[in-house]
Order: C-alpha cells, then structure tokens, then sequence
C-alpha cells in the first residue's frame, strides 16, 4: 500500500498553530504580521498564487500590502518600492511574484530585497547561509517538502536521495536541506545520463522538471519515497504531477498527490515565515 501524504490537512494545522502565534503577537506586543506583495502584470497563474497567498494571510491573520503594478513599469521603479518597504519597520516579508516581464532583471530584483525579509529565500545571502547549515530564511517549497517528511516520520538521514531538478527554487536548496539533514543526495537533470538508473536508486525521490508524468513506475524502486513537485495543467484542464500517480502507487511507500501534497506547504511555509520575522524583528529592536 502506498501512503498519500496529505499536505492539505498538514497545511491547515501548520496555519493553525500560525493564528494562535499571531494572535499571541499581538497580545503581547501589538504587533501584526505584515507581508508586502509586489505583482507585475496579469499573468493569470500569479494572479491566482496572489489571491491563494492573500486568503490565506487574511485567515491567520497577517496583513498583506498588496502592489499590483503594470506590466510596463519601470524597472527602477520597482526596485524603489522594494527599497521603501526595506525601510519600512511595519513590514516584516517582502514578496515580488515571479515571473516579471522581460525588461526586469529577475536577479536584481531579488538581490534588491533585505535578506532578512525575504520570506522566499532566494537571497543569495540566504541561499548561503543554507548551505553552510545556518539558515536564517528558506525556499518555501522545500521547507514545506521537509516538514512534510518530518510529519510521517520520515528521516533521510543516512537515505539516499534523488532530486531531479536543478532550479533555484526547488532543485539547488533542497539538495543544501537535504544534506543538512545528514543524506546522501544526487542530483539529475536534462543531461543526466540514464535518468532511471539514477532514480531508481533513490530512497527518497523528488522530482520538480515541470514535465508531466515523466517519472513512472519503471523509474522507481519498490519503497520509495516519492514527492512530486510538479503541477500541469493538461490540455482536458486536468493538473497532473512530474509523477505518473496511476503506476507510482502501489510501488511507492509514501507518495504526494498533486494538487495537495506539496502545494499547500509552499503557501503554509510562506506564512510560517512571514511569522517568524515578525517574531523576530521585535526581538532585533525594530
């Protein structure tokens, strides 16, 4: 039998326990979360992330400053607003929706965002101190995939971990949690050689390529832990996984569903750590 992770129900026990901190935040010290959301363009998928992000501050009870900027403003515009809510003391996360249109550096953007509100954790500041096993600020779909391990009892330490994907949100900085975890991890990719000889080793498998069902039951040992991070909308509008789901299970042990395995973790992590810098920005005096 394979056990599908439920990251839904998690999610909504993670927020949970997210509401009792933020009320306890204000009794304590008055103050209220506070996440600034930049969205450039109308880019439907960022639009629904927004309002899911958005809807689920409100029930926790953070309080989100919402940009919604058109596709054609400036670059150096953009970068002043980020600069402000730096500076702004209220405002504990900031978040700029990616993709951004074309004339904005995606790099300069991120990098222009304070390391220590950066609740995407795409920083290189924290995307070092993360492989140097000090995180201060974590890619939130990989925290989520950890704390979803952790929650049925699965420890990789000393398992042999596979991630296929090498991006900077998911592939590179689950390979630094997964090593801080005390794995063995490789990582594969489009010019890995025999990707199933690869796969097929891996205790625990993780696969965010955005290619629907490329990982089958064939590319698996019997036992595995599979996490799909992939979601596709095919063209029947359906939304499948990296992961074959109707070969997988039944050959996996643990097994995310996609939608609501990874998914709503990402979202729960988001606000977990939009918290945990209020929290801690009172403690920096601010």
């Amino acid at each position: 039998m394979t056990v599908i992770m439920d990251g839904k129900k998690l999610a909504q026990e993670v927020k949970a326990e997210l509401k009792q901190r933020v009320e306890e935040l204000w009794t304590s010290k008055q103050i209220v979360p506070r996440l600034a959301v930049i969205l450039v363009g109308e880019d439907p998928a960022s639009q629904v992330y927004v309002r899911n992000k958005r809807r689920a501050a409100e029930k926790i009870g953070i309080k989100t400053v919402d940009n919604l900027l058109p596709a054609t403003v400036s670059e150096a515009d953009l970068l002043d607003l980020i600069y402000e809510y730096n500076e702004d003391p209220n405002i504990h996360g900031i978040l700029v929706q990616l993709p951004l249109p074309a004339h904005i550096d995606e790099a300069k953007v991120t990098h222009a965002i304070l390391p220590s509100k950066d609740v995407d954790g795409f920083h290189p500041v924290n995307m070092g101190h993360l492989f140097m096993n000090m995180p201060h600020s974590l890619p939130c779909t990989p925290r989520g995939i950890m704390e979803l391990l952790a929650a049925y009892g699965i420890s990789p330490a000393g398992k042999e971990v596979v991630i296929v994907g090498r991006s900077n949100i998911v592939g590179r900085p689950m390979v630094a949690l997964m090593l801080n975890a005390d794995a063995t991890v490789t990582v594969a990719h489009s010019k890995t050689k025999d990707l199933r000889a690869v796969t097929k080793r891996a205790d625990i498998l993780v696969v965010a390529t955005g290619r629907p069902e490329m990982i089958t039951s064939a590319d698996i040992k019997p036992g595995a832990v599979v996490i799909d991070v992939g979601v596709n909308r095919l063209a029947d509008g359906h939304l499948v996984g990296d992961v074959q789901r109707q070969t997988v299970e039944g050959v996996a042990s643990y097994l995310t569903p996609v939608p609501g395995g990874v998914g709503p973790m990402t979202i729960a992590m988001l606000m977990k750590q939009t918290v945990e810098f209020a929290e801690k920005s009172e403690q920096d005096g601010y």
